[in-house]
């Protein structure tokens, strides 16, 4: 079992709203970063980002405990922005929110590193490496750079100056590696719910990996975009009874099409 500090058990009547049906079918989980824009100007150099973790088409929210880790990258640069989180309401439960004011060109990368989410009706920890792009300034060097975090989707579409009816193209990367025949979940974030889904298999859509670890799917309507590549971790964590749990590994890359 591998070490683990601040673990926080969400239970009672939030841990039942992550376990909704429609019609018989379990909604998808995503751990969210979603930024206020996704690129820059010179006139305009400041960014807010908001963290939480939900069911974006339905947009039913969970309880986000406060991150383990949220920094930003760019150039091989780390910046710590932990500290910066100040808690806010998303989708009515608990989440984050951080102001950043970026003064050079670059591709900035923010990544949200959880609190292990205990899910009672799946009997597994959810622990979702979540990140998102932000560009400024004209640069766009860098964006298909691995960022070597646990787990990670890396684009092969530059994340960024998309429209609507683009092909998002990525790789599943666990440890490094390539992760081939891995289910990639996919939903909109139905920020205002005027999109209706025609069935509940509209709702999540889902894609294999190839031998590769390479999957593409046609965004069809504007808006955030979240890929989930979902994978067994090779450890386990001790549940509420005390006994050994499975973790869920999520990568989780949000993109905006136009």
């Amino acid at each position: 079992m591998r070490p683990l500090k601040n673990l926080t058990l969400v239970s009672g009547v939030f841990a039942s709203l992550t376990w909704l049906l429609v019609s018989g079918t379990a909604l998808a989980h995503f751990g969210m970063v979603i930024p206020s824009k996704t690129f820059l100007t010179a006139q305009d150099k400041n960014v807010q980002l908001t963290l939480s973790f939900s069911h974006p088409f339905a947009g039913t929210g969970m309880e986000l405990v406060k991150p383990d880790k949220f920094y930003m990258l760019s150039n091989g640069k780390s910046t710590e922005l932990h500290s910066t989180l100040q808690p806010v309401k998303v989708m009515e439960h608990q989440g984050w929110q951080s102001d950043v004011h970026i003064k050079r060109p670059g591709v900035y990368w923010f990544v949200m590193e959880p609190t292990p989410f205990w899910e009672p009706a799946e009997d597994v920890f959810i622990i979702h490496y979540t990140k998102t792009v932000v560009a400024a300034f004209g640069d766009d060097t860098g964006w298909d750079l691995p960022l070597g975090l646990t787990t990670e989707i890396v684009p092969l579409l530059r994340p960024f100056g998309n429209y609507a009816g683009n092909s998002f193209t990525g790789q599943v990367l666990l440890k490094g590696k390539p992760v081939p025949d891995c289910e990639v979940e996919v939903e909109l974030y139905n920020r205002d719910g005027k999109v209706k889904a025609p069935s509940e298999y509209h709702i999540t859509q889902v894609i294999k990996t190839d031998s590769n670890g390479v999957f593409t799917f046609t965004c069809p309507l504007p808006g955030w975009w979240g890929f989930a590549a979902l994978n067994s971790a090779d450890y386990t964590l001790k549940g509420p009874n005390g006994m050994d749990k499975e973790v869920e590994l999520g990568a989780v890359l949000w993109i905006y099409f136009d």
